[in-house]
């Protein structure tokens, strides 16, 4: 399996010639594609922009494509009446050619690298930094190699990852410059994130996958099983230390705690973390777990309060104005191992801090019992998102125009 891997690693280098020679190919600017998390997912900022012009079609003069490297999310996508394609199909090499520009939230790999030589990208991105990334990341050993043996090994990686040509897109003026450093490039658009407007305005019709569904439904149930509970979404980030989650958190006690206090706890771990399958394992009546690969933007409408840690996840749940609590537990060992912040983390953090499970299940009653950080988390808001009026989608759709007219 490792031959085979390595195999498939080094075979990345001929995608160059592909991607020289897709250059030559005309585009159509008003075939936009869109792909997310490596073509695997139906998510985050392209999902929303791709909902809207799906919507407003024929009013932009904009003909959508979701390209996807898994048939049955385009099965899905196509009963549905919304246009898609598998990305090594006949038709999917001929939008990923004929496309005039890119849409993807990791790399252009989300869509089909080789192909996109010639096409306007459009790195969405998936949150507001924290934490450092990218090339500001210096954890980050691919870009940060340590010798010229790990330069030659990362390379094959990196030829289809962010280009300073690529376009990178974020949600205010004030993170431009985070930006442009994170991702070594001075095109940066500020018309913030589609996704966001799923969350804060009716412009966008949002299409649930059946897994979503499904969890919508379960929620539904334990609601009226229950007695009005109030609806606490648990959603950190990924990293080593989080393991020692249950080192801190007794399963039968956060159990007891949401009985005796009418919670339901809704658990999203990060796609990438290490504990999915554990935390599957925790599910009860109190307790539901979503599915990793579901958007978490489908479900923060549905919750009374946010338990994260450092994931931006908290940002876009500003827009709620709604509390949150962050169990921060392994905070020294996740500065020291995993991550930089380019903020003072107390500074950009509004609401109770719990470091251990009895000041988390104190940090949510008092969260619940009197929200104290309205004005803060207002303010803080205010400072990461530009607000001219309109949704990010109608403000993205004018920047890419104007940048293919210019």
């Amino acid at each position: 399996m490792n031959l085979i891997n390595n195999i498939k690693y080094w075979a990345q280098l001929f995608n160059l010639p592909i991607y020289a020679i897709s250059k030559a190919i005309p585009r159509d600017k008003s075939v936009w594609l869109f792909g997310s998390t490596f073509g695997r997912r139906f998510a985050d900022n392209p999902r929303y922009l791709y909902n809207y012009i799906c919507q407003n079609s024929k009013e932009l003069g904009i003909y959508p494509m979701w390209i996807s490297h898994d048939k049955e999310l385009v099965e899905f996508l196509n009963s549905r009446g919304f246009p898609a394609c598998y990305y090594r199909s006949l038709k999917g090499v001929f939008y990923a050619l004929k496309g005039g520009v890119y849409f993807y939230d990791n790399y252009s790999k989300d869509i089909n690298y080789p192909l996109s030589g010639g096409a306007l990208k459009i790195n969405m991105w998936h949150g507001i930094p924290l934490k450092k990334i990218q090339h500001d990341n210096i954890h980050d050993s691919f870009r940060h190699p340590k010798n010229i043996i790990e330069k030659i090994k990362n390379y094959p990686r990196n030829i289809s990852d962010e280009k300073p040509e690529d376009y990178v897109l974020t949600t205010s003026e004030s993170l431009a410059l985070t930006f442009a450093s994170a991702f070594k490039t001075e095109h940066v658009l500020t018309s913030g994130y589609p996704r966001v407007d799923s969350i804060n305005s009716s412009a966008i019709k949002c299409l649930l996958t059946p897994s979503e569904k499904a969890v919508k439904l379960k929620l539904r149930q334990m609601k009226t099983r229950l007695d009005n509970p109030k609806i606490l979404l648990y959603a950190p980030t990924f990293r080593a230390s989080e393991e020692d989650f249950f080192d801190v958190v007794d399963v039968d006690e956060l159990n007891s705690f949401l009985k005796d206090n009418n919670y339901i706890l809704v658990l999203k771990l990060h796609m990438k973390s290490k504990l999915n399958e554990a935390f599957s394992g925790i599910a009860s009546d109190r307790i539901l777990v979503i599915p990793p690969d579901d958007d978490i933007s489908r479900f923060v409408i549905d919750s009374d309060l946010l338990i994260t840690d450092y994931s931006s996840v908290y940002f876009d749940y500003l827009w709620l104005n709604k509390p949150i609590v962050f169990f921060d537990y392994d905070l020294d060992k996740y500065l020291s191992d995993s991550r930089e912040m380019y903020y003072d983390y107390d500074e950009v953090t509004p609401g109770y801090k719990a470091k251990d499970m009895d000041e988390l299940f104190e940090a949510i009653n008092s969260s619940l019992e009197s929200d104290v950080y309205k004005k803060e988390r207002r303010a803080l808001r205010d400072k990461v998102f530009d607000d001219d009026g309109r949704t990010a989608c109608e403000r993205l759709i004018e920047e890419v125009r104007n940048i293919m007219s210019s």
